[in-house]
């Protein structure tokens, strides 16, 4: 292997090394959001529980 082809496999090992870098930092970043996105339906779920009871007790005391 010559110099110039030595040099060229270098190059493209650098290549696949920041493609792979990057991405492995959006799998990262895609699970954290994924788990974040999770986390707020949950929330969210509650926030729709708590304001059909809320809708409920206003509707039960209007008809009393």
């Amino acid at each position: 292997m010559d110099a110039a082809s030595a040099g060229a496999h270098d190059e493209n090992m650098t290549a696949l090394a920041v493609i792979l870098l990057v991405v492995g930092i959006v799998l990262l970043l895609l699970g954290v959001f994924i788990e974040a996105a999770k986390f707020l339906l949950w929330i969210g779920l509650v926030i729709i529980i708590i304001a059909v009871i809320a809708w409920l007790m206003r509707f039960i005391r209007r008809q009393t």
